[in-house]
């Protein structure tokens, strides 16, 4: 399959266009739609995202990563296999936490280019008629590069910020839970918050963060909106009191 993770949302053309010339080059493939609405013009916040989500992605499937603010500039268009998982995209830092968290790495650039192609719309243009011909089997149309030249390492593994609000009004964080001890608190609009294991473990209106079912810590009211009680938005930092492992 291919997913999409993108942040053109669903109304205009954007999405629409990228899917139409993915179903004329592989119609038999089923095309998901991961995120529609990652951080716009932000790969920095949407690299954790992404990293957060990669096991959406199945062995052999392809995901079209399009968070490209620097599109039609002198930044490369990459292909990356990681764990036996197509990403395709630009060289931005989008796929960073991919990489970083992979076992297996590989990358090329894309050297093939359509006989006609935008200077503002490669997700259209080349990177979908590309994450096409991988999902298809076919080799990237493209020349090997060192994975280390598309690595952001001074980037953390862990990133203290709002990546994402949801459409419950929760905000997620680039923090994996895992590497945040139980006592570990959050401060995120002026206000310390705890764990806990659920939403229905505190009282109606309490703000709490719990690990999210894909591994990173979230800040939500039980049956309320985060991002309104507590005045949040994606990039906002948030604070960590207590240990991480």
């Amino acid at each position: 399959m291919i997913l999409l993770f993108t942040d053109f949302g669903l109304s205009g053309p954007y999405t629409g266009q990228m899917k139409a010339v993915l179903a004329s080059h592989a119609p038999a493939m089923p095309v998901i739609d991961l995120f529609a609405d990652a951080p716009a013009f932000q790969p920095r916040l949407s690299a954790y995202l992404l990293g957060a989500y990669r096991g959406a992605v199945p062995e052999g499937g392809v995901l079209l990563g399009v968070v490209d603010p620097g599109v039609g500039t002198d930044r490369l268009p990459l292909c990356v296999r990681a764990d036996g998982r197509w990403y395709v995209g630009p060289d931005n830092g989008l796929f960073e936490l991919v990489v970083r968290r992979a076992d297996s790495v590989e990358a090329w650039t894309i050297d093939w280019r359509p006989g006609v192609m935008s200077a503002s719309f490669h997700g259209r243009d080349l990177f979908a008629p590309v994450a096409a011909r991988l999902a298809l089997g076919e080799p990237p149309p493209g020349t090997p590069v060192p994975v280390e030249r598309i690595r952001r390492p001074d980037w953390p593994d862990d990133l203290d910020r709002i990546v994402y609000v949801d459409v419950y009004g929760n905000a997620l964080t680039g923090l994996r839970a895992a590497v945040l001890g139980d006592g570990v608190e959050l401060e995120a609009g002026g206000r310390r918050i705890a764990r806990a294991r659920t939403f229905g473990d505190v009282p109606v209106g309490e703000a709490i963060w719990y690990e999210n079912g894909n591994g990173l810590a979230e800040i939500a009211v039980n049956q309320g909106r985060a991002d309104g009680v507590l005045g949040l938005k994606v990039g906002d930092e948030v604070g960590v009191f207590g240990t991480r492992k």
